[in-house]
């Protein structure tokens, strides 16, 4: 920038004589005294040219003394003399022009030099001003001199004012930072003595007023020092550098200007706080070490400017260490130098040596122009040269390390001044940190960053200028800077763990820039010292660490391995051998040497192999870096660790994130794309496979979405152990043969997690590092580790991978949709999301061209990725920019987050699968392979179950096949289970809408029965799995495609018919046989398709099929549990415990026949009292099959423990229907099963269960209510399979007509059109014929339940009367003459009893009526049945407890009151004013009589209690209702009195002549 001044300026000419009145002033900038010599840098006005050589001021008229405000901007010249000045000439302006007179005329003279001392002159000025031309060279002087023999303005007083501003680039304008320049250039140009301002410094004192202008920068306005931050850093560097020589004397500036170095970084980050980079480092400094900085370089071919000065040629130290070192060299050095006292001498090197060395660097050009003269510590010092040329070599560059002054100063004169000492800056650096301390060292500390980056720049400059980035970096530096190194990392290392706690923000930078430094270092320095200062910090730290556990150390020191790792070459540094003998390796360890010579014995061998996979000593020494990282993982996430754990537990995510990280960037790493290459990086982490196996226990566990109870939580739940979660998943709806997944994915699903587990987003950071190394890992290495694994540890990975499975599975668009909706996950988490993804599907193409088993080629459209493959390295496409924090997502990053999601999840399981068959492999020779194949089998029909690509299933099923055929005992002997799950996931894919997957899923089917035919001439159980299988399909499925199923039924026969082998046997019938009976199921699950919004329908077709499976238990039993799932749905609990009960009674029945246990249940017959239907379940017929029969009862519920958990279910439920009589009747089966068992613990949960469930018996008595009962006919062609059926449906509890029959004709409406369905709104016996044939006609009538007169004593409660209900009763009034209602004495009611099939509560909500039968009663009886109801009321309300004043005279009002037409005054005047005439009536006449007495009896009662409830407010009201009473009572009095005296004769003749022969018959005398 060129430098600009300004001026502002006022005058003051009031004690001028003379006219001076309109004063303007010209202001001109001279180079010269001549008036030509004005320069033309002062900037035009706007329309004038761009320079001119001068500028005036405007006129203020008549002012003798004005304030001018004119500015003048002058660029300067670059380069200022002493003649540079401003010239200010001062005119009066005449207004009125006078003949001959000027228009201006010169009233004074005054200027400013522009240098004084070399220093800019700028601020206020207060000028004299001379009213005559000055005198010859006047520029040098400043106007304030008296010059002699001048006339002045107001006696050379200051009249001028005027106001200068510089803004510079070359011009410090800081006292301080010019003298320091100044003194600087003085040093270079040798020029002595110096002036600065008025002071002359002489060579003498140059050294201490160097010092005290080096100290004194820290003074210095920052605004200077910023702008001129660059020029002042490199000159602090030169002075480090090249020590000045002074007088004769070396003097080492050093350590101020190290020291002022620190205060000026500190300083700008203190007040420059708004520009720093996330690193926390100051963009000024950052780019000084980027852009500016160099070493002291000069061009070898110009001589040196002066004697002595800074400015000879500069040489910089070569790399290698020299291992020779001349003896003449060696005459030189009269004492060996200290690398951490900077005051012990040397002695210089001669003139010639330093030529000869100028000549001897390679090139003249300017980046090899220096060579460095820099002595080896360590080199032994006789030694003999190798040969000639290192000999001269070592001559050339060997020198030595100068710090102080000579010893001799005679001795410097022949030096002709040269400089002698040439340091290397980063050498310089290190030692002069090294030895700080105090505030200096605090200062560096606060910004070692700064020291570290300029430390490297400056080895590499120096490595590069003196082309030693070739040779071996073992002689790259002396062993005093190696030192020096070593003690800096040391000591900062200290710092860190002593000042954490303290200091942390500090420490955070600190660790940080300490780690990148080392970082740096190894690509420079020897690898092998580099660890040892790695290892230096990580004793330290872990030293520390082990002393005071603290989460914010172990943190720091996870951030300074992360940054170690992302080194470049970080994969090289680890040395990734094959195995654990590198061939010869470039640093070689102990353990190396000795692993090379153990030879080739096999048990080395494999322990070589195990040491690959374990952290070992070997495994940590070999790989150090990896071991590192492995190491840190392991620590932090053991699960085996002491009482330190929990405060490691915040720590999970970030040493998982650093492995992620480096596994992602290995990944993505074009240099590791060979496969072959790509094993040896996996080599590095083959450890971490058992460390993750470690941590099994507390990964997330993503099964548990999977099952929908979840785990057992409380502690009954975990009394009831793995059963009651399993039939939990049977009565959701599930069905049994996928209860083979277990409750838990652990070994042991008791196992208790220590310390809770991790988050999902850790365990799938951790599961898919798992996955990428079982990926690249070489397949021999894998195969030879497994065969040296446990059966238990084998399992622990297949429990792994089976979690993987669930943790990948793909959970479609609407998944994410819903998570979009739900949660608006920052973007962070989106980039670690898709650096999961990316992580597995880069992968994809080449898994998919490695693979291709059979006659399967698996093409590249699998990877549906395509081209995007490296999207998150392509910063450019990526679809998520790390900035845009959006809340929500476009349709289009959904969408693309799904193929992500897919690919990933398609990736995942190829993984597993390859793994899994190398397991399979790998124990297919060893005697324990049953244990584990059926663990294999878990894993693989666990990815079939969950939701998996096309292009996965192929395959999969392709190696559930060969599993299959190369054991078929596992399946079809061991694994039952695992058989039953395999032929449910085999159907379900039968029926998938891709054709290929069909093909497939097919072929395995066919081959399953195939294999177990050829094992017994039988398939029957692959048959009943199939049947079963299928049933459960059809039962929870709701997706299921029966056209597609009904093609693959087919696609099987079509193989059996043309299967050659197997023609002749009675195979093909068996398969055709087979095929029938699933078409048969089908068609039935159509109709449940078509009746799916039928509840009842529903449940009556599953009750169907469920018969049709009686002589098949198991599939009876299945089907009865989807029947509990779907009643649960519906929260008929009381059905569903009646669904749970028969399945008991059904395991029961075939238990008994397999084993004789006591304590067990007989069969059907002990389940009775809980409900009478359950006799339905006994094995009796002739075509029950026996349990001991191939494949029959093998179901895991056909055992005690399934029978424990099916009870265990059914009282659960019948609590949740508050039914808690029948409660305890389950436990009575279950108590025995316990008690046999000795199982205390359980007992007393069953106790516990019970005390609660009488407790609730007791204090909802009175408040209970069950269900509500109507009949439902169902009349008209339309209704197909319904029609002229009547039913009794079991409605929930205070469920009303209207509501019923709204519900019945909103469905039937819906299905047929509402006009053709029409309620009879009567319940009379209906005549189709009568009816409309088009339409459909329902019928609903309320029923309650009807007891004989012996059932009342036994059903005394509540519960009594509403269970085990089969009769139902309703009332429907008439007359003769048709009419519902008529008179007293023609009213006519018809009871209907209805009788149903079975009791309820049953397994369906709706029964069919069997029985009808009707009782009709006369007038009179209905009037007793009045009179009788009403006494009951009367006595109710009167004995109630407490008592209810408004009930009572209710109730009294309707049996006193006057105004009650039909009450009982009427009914007694109808029916009891005269005898009837028909003897049979007599003795109706007489019960409604004794029933009126009764009645006045119950009336004087209730009115008594009343007088004893009522206030005196309610006086009157009583005495009225009194008064009606004896109203009452007298009217009825001839009434009640009158009898029958025919029904008082004795009824029987007595015969006292008795005749043993002819005995009379007792007979009713006719009257």
């Amino acid at each position: 920038m060129g430098d600009v001044c300004s001026l502002d300026s006022s005058l003051n000419f009031a004690n001028r004589q003379g006219s001076a009145r309109n004063i303007t002033v010209k202001v001109q900038f001279m180079n010269g005294e001549d008036p030509s010599n004005a320069m033309p840098v002062i900037f035009g006005k706007s329309s004038c040219a761009e320079y001119s050589k001068e500028a005036y001021t405007a006129v203020v008229y008549h002012n003798r003394s004005p304030d001018l405000h004119d500015e003048v901007k002058i660029k300067l010249p670059a380069s200022l003399t002493d003649h540079h000045h401003i010239l200010f000439t001062f005119y009066h302006v005449s207004c009125q022009q006078k003949q001959n007179t000027p228009l201006e005329t010169p009233v004074g003279y005054t200027w400013i030099p522009m240098l004084q001392n070399g220093r800019l002159r700028t601020g206020h000025f207060c000028l004299p001003v001379s009213l005559e031309k000055p005198p010859q060279s006047y520029s040098v002087l400043s106007p304030d001199v008296p010059l002699p023999g001048m006339k002045w303005v107001d006696n050379h007083r200051g009249v001028f004012n005027v106001e200068v501003v510089a803004a510079s680039t070359i011009h410090t304008q800081d006292q301080y930072l010019d003298k320091f320049f100044a003194l600087v250039h003085a040093l270079d140009e040798h020029m002595f003595p110096v002036r600065i301002g008025d002071m002359r410094i002489m060579e003498n004192n140059l050294e201490a007023e160097l010092k005290s202008s080096i100290a004194a920068l820290n003074s210095s306005q920052l605004e200077p020092v910023v702008h001129f931050l660059h020029l002042l850093l490199d000159k602090l560097v030169l002075l480090m550098v090249r020590p000045p020589v002074i007088a004769g004397q070396i003097v080492n500036l050093g350590q101020a200007s190290f020291e002022v170095m620190a205060s000026i970084v500190n300083r700008l980050h203190k007040y420059l706080d708004t520009s720093q980079d996330m690193h926390g480092r100051n963009s000024l400094l950052s780019s000084y070490i980027h852009y500016v900085f160099r070493l002291p370089n000069v061009d070898p071919n110009s001589p040196s400017p002066g004697p002595g000065g800074l400015g000879g040629s500069v040489h910089y130290a070569t790399m290698a260490r020299s291992a020779v070192r001349p003896a003449s060299l060696n005459l030189n050095r009269s004492r060996s130098l200290s690398n951490s006292n900077p005051d012990i001498s040397g002695t210089p090197t001669s003139p010639d040596d330093e030529v000869r060395s100028i000549i001897g660097s390679k090139g003249l050009d300017r980046s090899n122009s220096w060579v460095d003269t820099m002595g080896c510590k360590s080199a032994p010092w006789g030694t003999s040269p190798g040969s000639t040329s290192d000999a001269k070599q070592a001559m050339e560059r060997s020198g030595n390390r100068m710090s102080s002054h000579t010893e001799s100063a005679s001795f410097l004169q022949t030096l002709t001044g040269r400089l002698p000492t040439k340091k290397l800056f980063h050498e310089e650096l290190a030692l002069q940190w090294v030895v700080s301390s105090g505030c200096v060292r605090e200062g560096a500390l606060q910004q070692a960053w700064f020291f570290f980056e300029l430390m490297v720049k400056s080895i590499i400059h120096h490595l590069y200028f003196t082309d030693r980035l070739e040779s071996p970096r073992r002689h790259r530096f002396p062993e005093r800077f190696m030192d020096d190194i070593t003690a800096l990392v040391s000591t900062i290392a200290g710092d860190i763990i002593s000042r954490f706690q303290k200091d942390l923000e500090l420490v955070e930078r600190l660790n940080t820039s300490l780690a990148f430094f080392l970082n740096d270092l190894l690509s420079v320095m020897d690898r092998g010292f580099v660890f040892t200062l790695i290892k230096t910090y990580w004793k330290q730290v872990s030293t520390k660490l082990f002393a005071l556990q603290n989460p914010t150390l172990e943190s720091l020191r996870l951030d300074f391995l992360r940054i170690i790792c992302s080194h470049e070459h970080y994969v090289t540094l680890n040395l990734p051998f094959s195995l654990l003998t590198p061939p010869a390796s470039p640093s070689p360890s102990v353990s190396s040497a000795t692993s090379q010579s153990s030879g080739f014995s096999t048990h080395v061998q494999d322990q070589k192999i195990a040491n690959m996979f374990e952290l070992s000593v070997p495994f940590r020494e070999q790989h150090y870096l990896a071991g590192l990282v492995l190491t840190e993982l392991a620590v932090i996430l053991d699960p085996e660790a002491d009482g330190s754990v929990p405060w490691m537990f915040g720590l999970h995510k970030k040493v998982i994130s650093v492995v992620h990280n480096l596994l992602s960037s290995h990944d993505s790493d074009p240099r590791y794309a060979d496969p072959e290459v790509k094993a040896r990086v996996a080599l590095l982490y083959l450890p971490l496979i058992g460390i993750v196996m470690e941590t099994l226990p507390q990964l997330h566990d993503f099964t548990e979405s999977h099952n929908q109870w979840g785990r057992p939580g409380t502690e009954e739940q975990e009394a009831e152990g793995m059963i009651s979660q399993t039939v939990a998943m049977a009565i959701a709806g599930t069905s049994v043969p996928q209860m083979s997944r277990p409750s838990s994915f652990l070994l042991n699903p008791q196992a208790t997690r220590q310390h809770g587990s991790f988050s999902a987003e850790s365990s799938r950071s951790l599961l898919i590092c798992l996955l990428w190394v079982l990926k690249n890992a070489d397949e021999m290495v894998l195969q030879k580790w497994f065969t040296d694994l446990s059966v238990s540890q084998l399992n622990r990975l297949l429990d792994l991978l089976y979690l993987c499975v669930s943790c990948f599975e793909y959970k479609g668009k609407k998944a994410f949709e819903r998570m979009n909706s739900l949660t608006f996950k920052k973007s962070k988490d989106m980039k670690a999301k898709l650096e999961e993804a990316i992580l597995g599907s880069i992968g994809a193409r080449q898994e998919m061209v490695r693979r291709s088993r059979g006659q399967l080629e698996r093409s590249p459209s699998g990877s549906a990725f395509g081209s995007q493959e490296n999207l998150r390295w392509r910063k450019d496409m990526t679809h998520w920019r790390q900035t845009s924090e959006k809340m929500d997502k476009t349709r289009a990053e959904l969408e693309h987050e799904a193929i992500i999601d897919g690919n990933l999840a398609t990736e995942a399981n190829l993984i597993i699968l390859d793994t899994l068959e190398i397991i399979v492999q790998t124990v297919s020779v060893t005697e324990s392979k049953e244990s584990i194949l059926g663990g294999v089998l878990k894993v693989l029909l666990h990815s079939m179950a969950c939701n998996q690509s096309a292009l996965y299933l192929q395959h999969c099923f392709a190696t559930q096949r060969a599993l299959v055929s190369k054991f078929p005992e596992l399946l079809f002997e061991e694994e039952t289970e695992q058989c039953a799950d395999l032929c449910l996931r085999l159907l379900r894919n039968c029926s998938s809408s891709i054709s290929t997957i069909r093909a497939h899923a097919s072929a395995s089917l066919y081959l399953l029965m195939r294999q177990n035919f050829e094992i017994g001439n039988n398939f029957a159980r692959v048959k009943m799995q199939v049947t079963m299988s299928l049933s459960s399909l059809v039962g929870t499925s709701q997706n299921f495609n029966e056209d597609f199923l009904r093609r693959s039924l087919k696609t099987i026969l079509t193989y059996a018919e043309e299967d050659l082998e197997l023609r002749e046997t009675t195979f093909p019938d068996q398969v055709q046989d087979l095929v029938f009976n699933l078409h048969m199921i089908l068609s039935d699950t159509v109709k449940m398709k078509e009746h799916q919004e039928d509840p009842e329908m529903l449940i009556d077709l599953m009750f169907r099929i469920a018969k049709g499976y009686q002589t098949s238990p198991d599939l009876r039993l299945t089907w009865l549990q989807n029947m509990a799932g779907k009643h649960s749905e519906r929260n008929n609990h009381a059905e569903a415990a009646q669904c749970l009960v028969h399945s008991a009674a059904l395991v029961a029945e075939y238990l008994s026949m397999l084993e004789d246990r006591k304590y067990l249940p007989v069969g059907c017959v002990t389940f009775q009292n809980i409900s009478s239907n359950v006799l339905e379940e006994s094995a009796v017929s002739d075509d029950v099959v026996s349990p001991d029969e191939e494949g029959i009862c093998s179901g895991k519920y056909f055992t005690e423990a399934g029978l424990v958990g099916l009870l265990e279910q059914a009282a659960a439920s019948f609590s949740m229907a508050g039914m808690y009589e029948a409660v305890n009747e389950v436990y009575k089966v279950l108590i025995p099963v316990h008690e046999a068992n000795r199982d205390a613990k359980k007992l007393a949960t069953i106790h516990g269960k019970l005390q609660e469930a009488f407790g609730k018996i007791v204090h909802q008595d009175g408040k209970r209510m069950f269900g509500t009962y109507f009949r439902v006919g169902f009349y008209g062609s339309k209704l197909g399979d319904l029609d002229e059926q009547e039913y009794v449906y079991k409605e929930p509890a205070i469920t009303k007509l209207a509501e019923i029959s709204h519900r019945l004709e909103g469905f039937y409406g819906e299905r047929f059109g509402e006009d053709q369905v029409e309620v009879i709104k009567d319940s009379n016996p209906v005549d189709k014929c009568k009816l409309d044939p088009n339409k459909a006609f329902i019928q609903i009538t309320y029923v309650e339940p009807y007891f004989d007169t012996y059932e009342m004593k036994d059903r005394i409660t509540y519960f009594d009367k509403n269970y085990n209900l089969r009769r139902f009763v309703y009332c429907t009034p008439f007359t003769l003459d048709g009419r519902a209602h008529g008179d007293l004495h023609e009213q006519y009611k018809r009871k209907t009893i209805l009788t149903t099939s079975h009791a309820f509560p049953y397994i369906k909500t709706r029964i069919n009526i069997i029985h009808k039968e009707e009782i009709i009663s006369t007038p009179i009886e209905v009037a007793i049945e009045d009179m009788q109801k009403k006494t009951q009321e009367l006595a109710f309300a009167t004995h109630q407890d407490p008592s209810d004043a408004k009930m009572l005279q209710m109730v009294l009002q309707g049996s006193v009151g006057t105004t009650v037409n039909q009450g009982p005054l009427e009914v007694a005047q109808v029916f009891l004013s005269e005898i009837p005439s028909d003897p049979k009536l007599y003795r109706h006449h007489n019960k409604l009589r004794l029933c009126f007495k009764d009645f006045t009896k119950r009336c004087e009662d209730a009115l008594r209690k009343n007088k004893s409830l009522i206030g005196p407010d309610q006086k009157e009201y009583q005495r009225e209702l009194e008064r009606n009473y004896h109203r009452l009572k007298e009217a009825l009095q001839p009434l009640i009195n009158r009898k029958i005296p025919q029904l008082y004769k004795p009824v029987l003749q007595v015969n006292y002549h008795r005749d043993s022969f002819s005995r009379v018959s007792l007979r009713k005398l006719d009257l």
